[in-house]
């Protein structure tokens, strides 16, 4: 099956891509004589007409700027000219790369991901009202609103959790990058839950397997995953008639003649 994964991981793709998601999940895999935490990266389209797609998977022991842009080249070698907006985790690197690769792009943070590492910085007595105050700012109607709850937090929280303050401060510029869309794209960018179910699926398969005696051992697990996941995606994201025409008009000459 390894020729046939290879096969699949150079494919050609379609040239443009609405929104592309970035996520890994970890195992434990043999290296040589170490048994050590390995990411399987997954990269998730969603093209001009909706659909989902498996772009690529990738394992690797660290993140870098100059590893995401091997795996972003790796899309354009393989057909992709545009994409329109990159929703990810705090992957190391991977703001410097999106320049170097796809400078266009519009790169949004994934707030479910943004929370949870919040939260985790908080004690368990605060964590609810944070997490509440935190919507606040992600699920206000405008940027400007969006900008002044988290002044709001950050006056209230400040002299607690000086961490969590700094931490959606210095990242606000991708936090609040979906705010350029309407609300159904915003609502279509917000969160990785769309390769986290996967990543969920492919921990379920490999429960029985407490470590993968090699990368092609994990390969295997969660190409067969993908597979099965792509028969059942055989329909448009929800939305997705009001959010290609709101693409069209945001997009003239990029959606419409694709």
């Amino acid at each position: 099956i390894i020729p046939e994964i290879k096969e699949w991981q150079s494919r050609p793709l379609k040239e443009i891509y609405t929104a592309v998601f970035i996520d890994c999940v970890f195992f434990k895999v043999k290296d040589g004589n170490k048994v050590v935490n390995k990411a399987l990266y997954l990269v998730i389209g969603i093209d001009d007409e909706g659909y989902k797609e498996f772009l690529g998977m990738w394992i690797a022991k660290q993140e870098s700027a100059s590893f995401w842009i091997e795996v972003l080249n790796d899309l354009k070698s393989r057909g992709v000219e545009k994409i329109l907006t990159i929703v990810s985790d705090d992957l190391p690197g991977i703001e410097k790369a999106t320049l170097a690769t796809f400078p266009n792009a519009v790169h949004q943070k994934c707030l479910v991901h943004k929370v949870r590492n919040s939260l985790r910085k908080a004690s368990y007595k605060d964590r609810k009202e944070i997490a509440k105050d935190l919507k606040k700012i992600y699920q206000a109607p405008t940027k400007d609103m969006a900008a002044l709850e988290l002044d709001n937090f950050k006056d209230k929280w400040q002299d607690r959790y000086p961490n969590i303050v700094k931490d959606w401060e210095k990242d606000i510029e991708y936090i609040l990058a979906f705010y350029q869309y309407p609300y159904e794209i915003r609502r279509m960018l917000s969160t990785t839950n769309l390769i986290e179910s996967v990543n969920s699926k492919i921990r379920k398969v490999a429960d029985g397997k407490r470590v993968f005696p090699n990368d092609d051992a994990l390969l295997k697990v969660a190409y067969g995953v993908i597979l099965e996941l792509e028969d059942r995606w055989i329909k448009p994201i929800k939305d997705w008639d009001i959010i290609r025409k709101q693409l069209e008009i945001l997009y003239p000459g990029v959606i419409n003649n694709v």
